[in-house]
């Protein structure tokens, strides 16, 4: 039996653009492509699948939101801009959560395939194991074959629209600001070593430290999560002047920490966090951290999985360096 790769293969196209064209998709493609695809199909002889078909048109207005925990408010913000741009769009959303574990994505992603959901989103950090991503990137092109789309809010892996976060950018502005306030020694709280978000965020704030010639921070491993950041704040040096948690909850936990100690914030040690999460609002002292835009972030992926570009799309995410009470120049 002919199948749809092969069509691909014999008109020298991606899968997804053959898909686009046998399929019925809305998105646009070129004129001369789609008379490649068009001939190749009827050289080889291809018949066109019919619940394809009615995938690609849009019979479902389902959007499937596949999210690393909806406790954490950075995925509760993201989540809330997707459903309200794609509820503005006459769509639902559905939201799975996978508590960060990958295999538990792909069965997601699996699932909503077999369900014929419109689109699906992808909200969360890669892990550092490329066998897994390129588990994750076959899964999703099987589900773009049949005239499915996808958006990812994360690392640019996958090989589909993409919201990127600055996370190396942010967190490398942010320690030129706390460096600027007269801190030399840091700690990081790094989250876990294996997921890429907090490793781009310690990244780029280590090599910020190493370009203005200071000190090497300490670096305490953790979850990446409230009680990460609580655990990891005991391991803390005293003579550390500024911690830096690689998100925003780890620092909550942090904060938490310090006061069961009876470290003053931040007249003892500053503190910062990363993402300027919602429920910061009523935190005391305020925290300091580096702001993403996190309802546009979930909207912004909602109109890339339902837009017509033909190729992926990769829209960079500036993270904004807020300071707040929980740091003190010194």
């Amino acid at each position: 039996m002919v199948t749809l790769e092969d069509v691909a293969r014999q008109a020298g196209v991606s899968l997804a653009t053959a898909s686009r064209v046998l399929n019925g998709s809305t998105r646009q493609v070129g004129a001369a492509m789609r008379v490649r695809v068009e001939k190749a199909a009827a050289e080889l002889g291809y018949r066109t699948n019919v619940a394809a078909q009615t995938l690609a048109r849009g019979a479902s207005n389902v959007i499937g939101l596949v999210v690393h925990d909806l406790v954490d408010p950075y995925f509760a913000a993201i989540a809330d801009g997707a459903m309200r741009a794609a509820d503005a769009e006459g769509h639902v959303v559905m939201v799975g959560t996978t508590r960060r574990d990958p295999e538990r994505e792909i069965a997601y992603v699996a699932t909503l395939n077999a369900q014929r959901a419109k689109a699906v989103l992808v909200a969360g950090s890669r892990v550092a194991d490329p066998g897994l991503t390129a588990r994750l990137r076959a899964e999703l092109d099987r589900y773009r074959a049949q005239g499915g789309r996808v958006a990812c809010v994360g690392q640019d892996l996958l090989g589909v629209d993409t919201v990127a976060p600055g996370n190396r950018a942010g967190a490398a502005a942010l320690a030129a600001r706390l460096a600027g306030l007269g801190h030399i020694r840091f700690a990081v709280l790094a989250g876990p070593p294996h997921l890429i978000t907090a490793a781009d965020r310690r990244a780029g704030f280590c090599a910020t430290l190493a370009e203005l010639g200071l000190p090497e921070p300490q670096i305490v491993y953790g979850r990446f999560d409230r009680d990460g950041g609580h655990a990891a704040a005991a391991s803390v040096r005293p003579d550390v002047t500024c911690v830096f948690a690689v998100n925003d909850v780890m620092a909550v936990g942090a904060l938490a920490r310090f006061r069961e100690r009876g470290v003053r914030v931040p007249e003892e040690v500053s503190v910062a966090g990363f993402d300027d999460i919602p429920t910061l609002r009523d935190l005391v002292p305020a925290l300091a951290t580096v702001r993403l835009p996190l309802a546009a972030m979930g909207s912004l992926a909602v109109e890339l999985a339902l837009g017509g570009a033909e190729e992926p799309q990769v829209v960079p995410i500036t993270g904004e360096v807020v300071l707040r009470e929980s740091v003190r120049a010194l």
